[in-house]
């Protein structure tokens, strides 16, 4: 049974989410404020934290930032209406998803299956992998899927699960563009069409962190205006 962990400075939050949430079912823990959700994070193993943004004294961004110094356990964030700023934030302190209050339930249940099944695949015993996958080579950029490790010019680049998914499914289809619906489908998992500025945010952040050490391997994502993105396999 998978565990998660509930942070909320709002009673009645956690309540509906644990609810909700041992129906599935999953193993739930709850924490009131950051420096409990930090603790707790960091002693216990979780296969996911659902935490709010907003909350007095360690907020949530500082918290998904100091955990993902030891952990990459994943994270969906809960953020109020018209957060964007923190949602962005968010997204770079290594979140991986978000859902704006007030939510709906199942939506955060649909939300949370996602992200299980997009971490089970990653971590999936290669015995049952019928053939091996290799390495995915650019000038100066090496995927290597089996290690799930990116390098750019002999240096690791430290991508959230989500930024590595991204990258990967762009550089297995080299030179096609995929709109922002299609990637939200086939990155997220997302049977419907989410919040397409997800996306935006995580190409954003994904040039970042590649640039910061050679920009042209960052400059192989591309916008297509109109449609979305692609990445380019010569330059």
């Amino acid at each position: 049974m998978e565990k998660i962990l509930v942070v909320d400075d709002e009673q009645r939050i956690r309540k509906l989410l644990r609810m909700y949430l041992e129906r599935e079912p999953f193993a739930v823990s709850e924490a009131e404020n950051g420096e409990e959700a930090l603790k707790m994070a960091l002693e216990q193993e979780y296969d996911l934290i659902i935490l709010d943004v907003m909350m007095p004294g360690i907020d949530g961004i500082e918290v998904c930032t100091e955990l993902r110094k030891h952990r990459m356990t994943p994270v969906l964030f809960l953020t109020a209406k018209g957060e964007e700023t923190n949602r962005v934030h968010g997204f770079e302190a290594g979140g991986d998803d978000y859902v704006v209050k007030p939510f709906s339930p199942r939506e955060v249940i649909h939300r949370i299956r996602a992200i299980l099944r997009r971490v089970a695949s990653i971590e999936a015993p290669s015995a049952v992998i019928k053939q091996p996958k290799k390495a995915i080579i650019f000038p100066n950029l090496v995927i290597d899927d089996d290690a799930h490790l990116v390098t750019v010019a002999g240096v690791h680049v430290n991508l959230t699960p989500k930024e590595y998914d991204l990258l990967h499914y762009l550089a297995v289809s080299v030179d096609k563009a995929f709109s922002r619906e299609q990637l939200l489908r086939d990155v997220w998992h997302y049977d419907y069409y989410g919040d397409l500025r997800t996306v935006d945010t995580h190409v954003k952040r994904l040039r970042e962190k590649l640039n910061n050490i050679d920009p042209s391997v960052g400059a192989r994502i591309v916008t297509v205006w109109g449609v979305g993105y692609k990445m380019h396999g010569e330059l």
